[in-house]
This record gives structure tokens, sequence and C-alpha cells, in this order.
């Protein structure tokens, strides 16, 4: 199921996604955030499915049923690099920070801040063209709720 898309991330230079794999994609790399410092607890998931949900404008079941969907192809999915790198062509510029401001609700899902969370973070800002301090502000946005 996910060996086309696979494809397409690890190709050298990779096309366009288009939109039902760009929102696998974006919902992949929301459950790699969450699972970076080690525990995916239920906090995360129900934040993962209120971003696909409001982004998406998907129902509940339909949210819930990308984000398993998202996990599978998660566990499968290339390095960061490669994966943030082929999302990069899918999410317009303008779109880029509140993308950012989404990884961050996640991150912070659980109430702690966490280094390998941070890290993942830093790198994904970076690879999707923002800066430090544009991830810094989507990090305020996020904690404001």
């Amino acid at each position: 199921m996910f060996d086309s898309l696979l494809r397409r991330l690890t190709a050298p230079a990779p096309d366009r996604l288009p939109d039902p794999d760009a929102d696998l994609a974006l919902a992949a790399l929301l459950v790699r955030v969450a699972r970076a410092d080690g525990h995916y607890d239920e906090s995360e998931i129900a934040r993962i499915d209120r971003v696909l949900a409001n982004r998406r404008g998907l129902g509940p079941e339909a949210a819930g049923q990308l984000r398993r969907e998202a996990e599978a192809f998660e566990a499968q999915a290339p390095d960061t690099v490669r994966f943030t790198r082929a999302l990069k062509e899918a999410v317009p510029v303008e779109d880029r920070f509140a993308l950012m401001q989404a990884l961050w609700t996640v991150a912070l899902a659980d109430g702690e801040r966490d280094a390998d969370e941070d890290q993942v973070l830093r790198l994904v800002a970076n690879l999707l063209g923002l800066t430090d301090q544009e991830s810094a502000i989507a990090r305020q946005h996020a904690e404001r709720g």
C-alpha cells in the first residue's frame, strides 16, 4: 500500500506529492514527532487526531483512520531528512509555519518538552525552510493553545 509513496519519498529528486499522499506523509511526520521521545501516549494520539481533523476538515473517525495509516507508514518511512525534504515540496511556503505550529502542539501534548523531540523539530524546521526563530514563534503559539 505504501510502496509507491515510499519510492517517491526516497527518489533523488522527489516529485510533488498528490493530496492523498501528502496528507498521509504529513500525518506520518506528526506521528514521528510524537514518537521521538520514546513515548507515544493517548494525549499525543488525541492531539494528532485533532490536528488532522482541523487541517483537513475530517470527522473524528476519518482523522483516526488517517492517523492509524500514518502510524504504519511512519514505521516504514525513510529517515527524517529525506522524508521532510519531500514534504517540503508538498506544503506551500505559506502553510509551513502552520505545519510547524501543529508539530509543536503534538510534541507538547504530553505536557513535557523532551530533548529528542526538540532535536527532531529543529531538524524539521530547517528542512522545511523555517528559521529557529520561526520555529520558536510556532512553539509559543502552540503553548498558548
